[in-house]
């Protein structure tokens, strides 16, 4: 794998984050929805993974009281393969865990297989079903939980082999 570093994003990152955005998804956000979350929302805390000074994926939580939503994650098509997400999704839980966070949700793309067997390779369960989710073709979406606990606790950790 490259050589990557993982830090906290800031309003500086926009611009990148926004390239990996479109770069990734049919619906993308918009900079300016990425500049809101930055500025606006004190739920939000994204994380960027950098390589060569060049922002290559990233990832979003908003904390919701005890509880944390996986907004979003992404890496940009030549980068992906290499770790990048597992990269993202670990220093995710890590801060989640930081905070006292007791478990994490996202929803992903019945269609994308690939994502899928990374949640569950960090214990996220498949625990239900929204119909028409996504607004492109209206697929379905699963909606993945991970309890958090501790490390030493028997939940999600680190990515089982």
């Amino acid at each position: 794998m490259a050589d990557i570093q993982i830090r906290r994003m800031n309003w500086l990152d926009v611009d990148e984050v926004t390239k990996v955005e479109e770069a990734s998804f049919a619906i993308p956000w918009t900079k300016e929805a990425f500049m809101n979350e930055m500025l606006r929302n004190d739920q939000a805390i994204y994380f960027v993974a950098v390589h060569e000074r060049r922002v290559v994926g990233f990832i979003g939580v908003w904390q919701i009281v005890d509880e944390g939503h996986i907004t979003n994650i992404a890496v940009l098509p030549e980068y992906r393969g290499q770790g990048i997400g597992n990269l993202l999704l670990t220093q995710l839980i890590e801060f989640a865990r930081s905070k006292s966070l007791a478990a994490l949700t996202l929803e992903v793309r019945v269609s994308n297989i690939g994502a899928q067997k990374l949640y569950e390779q960090f214990g996220f369960e498949n625990a239900g079903r929204r119909k028409r989710y996504y607004q492109d073709n209206n697929e379905d979406a699963y909606i993945y939980w991970a309890k958090l606990g501790s490390e030493t606790d028997g939940h999600i950790a680190h990515p089982r082999d």
